[in-house]
Parts: C-alpha cells; sequence; structure tokens
C-alpha cells in the first residue's frame, strides 16, 4: 500500500474499529494489529527506507501522523471503557448508607476505653486539661524528681522493667506510673496548672487483680491557695459524677507516697447488689485511690518555689474502676482479647459519655 489516499483510507478503517471496540481485550488486540512490531502501520514505515528522497519527505510525515492519530484514538477509547467499567461496576455494587453497617454490629469500645473518655468528659467540666507523656521514662522522672529517695523498694528490678544501661551509665525504664508526666509538665508550663494524666503504666505483678501493664490516671493541680479542702471536693464530685449518684460517703486515711505530705487514702461507702457494686453509699468500706498535697521537694525539683505554690494531686487505676463500674471480676480477662468477653463489657463508639445525658 502507499500514496497518501491509501494511508487516509488506512486511518478511516482503523478509526472505525476503534470506536467499535467493546471492550478492553478487543482494543489491544486492535492496538498490536496496527501499532505492534508487524502491525500494519509499522511494515508501513519500515518500507520508508526502500523509497526515493522525494517520497520519503510526503510518507515520512503521513505515516508519523498516522501513527499519532490512531495511538490517540486508542487511548481515548481505553479510557471511555475503562470509565464505562467503573460506572457499571459502582452501579451494581453500590450500598445504602442509611441502613445499618452489619445486621448485628461487631465494634465496641473496651470498658478501659470508656472509662478513659468518661475520666475526661468529668475533669475536663472542672477546668482540667488532658496530659500525656512517654512510657519510656528515665529514673530523674520517674524517681528522683518525685522524691523517691537512692534505695527505694520501688526501684529494685523485681518491681521495675529496667532496660538495658546505656553507654553514659543512664538506665531507662518503663513508667511505674503516670506521675512523670507531672514533672514534665511543671518544668515546661507556668502555674496554675489543672492537668489529669491518663495512661498505660508497667510493674512486674501478675494475678487476679494485677498485670505487668496496666492503666493509671493521676490529676495535678498547682496554683498560690490550693489546698486540702480544694482536694477533697474535687475527688467526692468525681466519685458522684464517675458512678452517677448524689450519695458519696468518703474518708481520708493518713497514709505515705514519697511525692506528697501530708498523704491519704481515700475511702468510699459500698454495698453489693446482687453481683454488682454500689458505690457511695452502703454498709462497707473500700480503698479506691491514694491523694496528697504535693510535697515541696517535688514542686522544689521542678523549678517553682514551694513557699510561693503549692498543689495536690491523686492516682488511680482505670482498670479497677472499670472493673468496680461494669461488674468485671477478673482484672485478667481485660486483655485476654476473648470476642465474647468483648461482645459482652463493649460499648457502642457512637454514644459519646457526656454529662448532659449520662456517661454510660
Amino acid at each position: 500500500m502507499s500514496g497518501t489516499d491509501d494511508i487516509k483510507a488506512l486511518e478511516a478503517e482503523l478509526t472505525g474499529q476503534v470506536e467499535a471496540a467493546t471492550d478492553e481485550a478487543a482494543l489491544e488486540a486492535l492496538r498490536v494489529e496496527a501499532l505492534g512490531k508487524k502491525g500494519r502501520i509499522s511494515l508501513m514505515m519500515r518500507a520508508l527506507g526502500q523509497m526515493s528522497p522525494e517520497e520519503r519527505q510526503v510518507m515520512g510525515p503521513a505515516l508519523n501522523g498516522l501513527k499519532d492519530r490512531v495511538g490517540d484514538a486508542i487511548a481515548a477509547r481505553k479510557a471511555e471503557l475503562e470509565a464505562a467499567a467503573l460506572n457499571a461496576r459502582l452501579a451494581t455494587e453500590r450500598a445504602d448508607i442509611t441502613l445499618p453497617v452489619r445486621p448485628e454490629p461487631k465494634g465496641a469500645l473496651h470498658p478501659v476505653t470508656q472509662v478513659m473518655e468518661e475520666l475526661a468528659v468529668i475533669f475536663s467540666d472542672m477546668g482540667f486539661d488532658v496530659a500525656e507523656g512517654p512510657d519510656v521514662e528515665d529514673d530523674f522522672h520517674n524517681f528522683t524528681a518525685l522524691n523517691f529517695p537512692e534505695g527505694h523498694p520501688a526501684r529494685d528490678t523485681h518491681d521495675t522493667f529496667f532496660f538495658k544501661p546505656r553507654p553514659d551509665g543512664q538506665r531507662m525504664l518503663l513508667r511505674t506510673h503516670t506521675s512523670p508526666v507531672q514533672i514534665r509538665t511543671m518544668m515546661t508550663r507556668k502555674p496554675p496548672i489543672r492537668i489529669i494524666v491518663p495512661g498505660r503504666v508497667y510493674r512486674c505483678d501478675w494475678d487476679q487483680t494485677h498485670t505487668p501493664m496496666f492503666h493509671q490516671v493521676e490529676g495535678l493541680v498547682i496554683d498560690k491557695g490550693a489546698h486540702m479542702g480544694h482536694l477533697k471536693g474535687v475527688l467526692m464530685d468525681f466519685i458522684g459524677a464517675f458512678f452517677e449518684t448524689d450519695e458519696v460517703e468518703a474518708r481520708f486515711r493518713p497514709h505515705h507516697f514519697p511525692f506528697t505530705e501530708p498523704s491519704a487514702e481515700m475511702d468510699v461507702k459500698y454495698e453489693r447488689v446482687g453481683d454488682a457494686v454500689k458505690v457511695g453509699s452502703g454498709d462497707k468500706w473500700m480503698e479506691i485511690l491514694g491523694c496528697g498535697m504535693v510535697h515541696p521537694n517535688v514542686i522544689r525539683a521542678c523549678g517553682l518555689d514551694p513557699d510561693e505554690y503549692q498543689g495536690f494531686a491523686w492516682g488511680m487505676g482505670v482498670d479497677r474502676l472499670a472493673m468496680l463500674k461494669y461488674g468485671a471480676p477478673d482484672l485478667r480477662d481485660f486483655f485476654a482479647n476473648d470476642v465474647r468477653w468483648l461482645s459482652h463489657y463493649g460499648f457502642s463508639p457512637l454514644l459519646q459519655a457526656n454529662l448532659a445525658t449520662g456517661l454510660s
């Protein structure tokens, strides 16, 4: 085949075949037939070497133009076929988003997550911020700044997960409480400070009520006029809001913590109603948290003047709060990854905890 008339005729033929292709496989076969190594247009271009210079000046640009136009037509038709295939899939695979996600929803919030959210709601309403810190700590933030003396039992390897010493001799560890975040906050923020610190902590312990990894929440207030009466008021309001009761009978017993002075443990009255525990009133006492006024040595270690600022702090186990409020008998089940347990104790992620309609 030769001559511009033959090129026009071939272009019309190939263009018609491209438009008539009904799927990508047919279009690919047509591309190979026209533009492949042994394709019709490719063979015509090979014949250019046998033509005279005058013929090449005419046929060369004509064949290159034919190759480009047929290639563009194939690419455009391919895009049309892909779009049509996608639209067909969308038409057959569409879902009615007004229907429930599943006949039986499977996803749920873990009780610990639920309690974390409830704590944040309660204390945010009192004006507290939520602070966080690293799980891997150094000795200063975890012990020294919190007034733990050298040789304190908490520093022993049978209580604390230590890492191998670093080249500089410093030993990092998995934090044994969330209190290091109090230190980091006091060293980076100016008073007044009101924070709660929820998070994971780690200790070498394992039985029905203890696990090597568990959850704590700490609270800290640093101000010029903070006193023990404020601490008691905050904690009494918290117990009433968390356990959703207007009756809260509590007592504060003297205790000892290195980082608070004076220190106390808070007990609340409770009673058993079947398998559940009603907290706030009853005929029995239950220890629920530790608290106290921040020790002057801790305030001083953070660069603040204990003669100008004082504060109070408290800490409690989030997992234990969940056990008390929602009736879970064994702490180890919280980490057993049993789908049956999770389906029973889980919470809907769509029902956000709030004080207006109820925390849980």
